[in-house]
């Protein structure tokens, strides 16, 4: 069965963005070990703040690797880089990890993290802590998501000051 990966950057005190969604403070003078783990997926799973975000970016990032963007709003389209999903996320995604294919990666944001998490159906989290303070701003783990034990697998620390953690979800 293909594993569900939270492949997320955060600041020291928990955001994944400003309250404005912006996430200008993001290191990327490194490749911090996107590359490898973008090769080894073939799906992508986001909300649709953060894939509104995404196409602020300019070109689309993730071309080549199938985009799913989960909404409950039945009205909004998305370009021709991602498929709308407005059914039931557990059932999609239990689904989807029995067809045949890669890893899938988590994109974010928070309300679909808290979702999939709630639902035990995320498998490892690599969390990527930039050395920042944000002091608010949108939380990588949303108020009420269910506890979760995690077994660590991995810390890479860079000279930037970023540190990796790597975890195994315990289902």
């Amino acid at each position: 069965m293909r594993k569900v990966i939270l492949f997320i950057a955060s600041s020291l005190d928990g955001y994944i963005a400003r309250q404005s969604g912006d996430i200008d403070w993001l290191f990327t003078d490194q490749d911090y070990g996107y590359s490898e783990f973008f090769a080894s997926v073939d799906t992508l799973l986001m909300g649709r703040k953060t894939y509104e975000q995404v196409l602020t970016f300019g070109e689309y990032p993730y071309k080549g690797v199938k985009s799913y963007v989960f909404t409950r709003n039945p009205l909004f389209l998305a370009d021709s880089n991602a498929e709308v999903i407005t059914e039931d996320i557990k059932k999609f995604v239990e689904q989807l990890r029995q067809v045949e294919g890669k890893n899938i990666w988590l994109v974010g944001g928070s309300q679909l993290t808290h979702e999939l998490m709630s639902n035990n159906l995320v498998d490892e989290l690599i969390l990527s802590i930039h050395p920042i303070v944000l002091g608010e701003g949108i939380p990588l783990f949303e108020h009420g998501t269910n506890p979760q034990c995690l077994n660590f697998t991995k810390c890479q620390t860079y000279s930037s000051g970023l540190v990796q953690l790597s975890y195994d979800v315990v289902h």
